[in-house]
């Protein structure tokens, strides 16, 4: 039976924004942050804490943090992939919590972080450890856990151990990502069970990806598996520099008209978040993918919600 509260973390203003090719400003990553908050999200990803020669979107990283909206509800993310980049977030001041990454595969690690997937999990647990001594939480996400631009088919007994391991140091969460988005649900269920049983009480986040139209389905399957919290990004941006074909988070107005129809409460505000899809298309020089904002919700006097304090 899935829960009736699932918590959506937003991620357009990092994976939405990191593989686009237009150069989006600070004040309009600002605008999308603070459209975000008023929509209702709590949790976001603000920016990731890369070499900038690598991902030309996360330049403005620091600046990004220097101008977030200051809200005593919302957590600030900051993705990282060493030390060097979990020093450069904690130093801002401003990122509540570290998000870390590890890779199931060896060729993706190399091609993502320089590092062997065992590398990377030692490298996650390491950020893990620094973010509890600075007083923040930190949380892992394991990359390619469904599948592999370079190696194809990830084996379900690696992630698991990968898991386990990252168990091992107590993060908040550990997030199961579909990086390329070849996941299906059966899969997704399968997976989250065997993770499940490997680290006990510590929460499980998805991250999925709509590149091949699975991208709900899987939602719903990783819910009905006992996931609690949803990655997802308003108009279905995103993608992963380093994966060739990583293309289209699932849109978070199409996660939360599926959720809000199904009585799953988000706290998130679906008239807002399509207000925001309208706003945001026009800075990205194209239609966005997400399906709800182009429909609307139904039934129409349905989705005009109330304003969320």
């Amino acid at each position: 039976m899935y829960t009736k509260t699932v918590e959506v973390v937003e991620v357009s203003p990092r994976d939405g924004l990191q593989n686009e090719k237009i150069e989006v400003l600070t004040r309009d990553k600002i605008g999308l942050i603070s459209r975000a908050i008023d929509s209702g999200v709590r949790r976001i990803e603000v920016a990731s804490f890369v070499n900038p020669r690598a991902v030309p979107q996360m330049a403005d990283a620091d600046d990004v943090c220097a101008a977030l909206p200051e809200h005593d509800h919302v957590t600030y993310i900051g993705l990282v992939m060493n030390q060097r980049g979990a020093d450069r977030a904690l130093a801002t001041g401003r990122i509540d919590q570290l998000g870390a990454v590890c890779v199931a595969t060896d060729t993706f690690a190399m091609r993502n972080q320089g590092q062997t997937s065992d590398g990377s999990v030692d490298a996650a647990k390491a950020i893990i450890a620094s973010a509890k001594a600075a007083g923040k939480t930190a949380q892992a996400t394991i990359a390619a856990s469904f599948g592999c631009p370079f190696e194809g088919e990830v084996q379900e007994a690696r992630v698991i151990a990968m898991a386990r391991s990252l168990a091992e140091v107590e993060p908040v969460e550990i997030a199961l990502a579909d990086t390329i988005g070849v996941g299906n649900p059966a899969h997704v269920a399968r997976l989250m069970t065997g993770v499940k049983a490997a680290i006990g009480d510590i929460p499980i986040r998805v991250h999925l990806h709509n590149t091949r139209g699975t991208g709900l389905a899987n939602v719903w399957a990783a819910i009905e598996a006992g996931a609690a919290t949803i990655d997802a990004s308003i108009g279905g941006l995103g993608g992963c520099p380093f994966a060739p074909g990583a293309a289209g988070n699932v849109a978070t107005e199409d996660v939360q008209y599926m959720l809000q129809r199904a009585g799953i409460e988000t706290g998130l505000n679906l008239t807002k978040l399509i207000e925001t899809n309208h706003w945001l298309s026009p800075i990205m020089g194209k239609q966005l993918p997400a399906m709800v904002a182009k429909s609307g919700g139904f039934p129409a006097a349905q989705s005009q919600e109330k304003e969320i304090a």
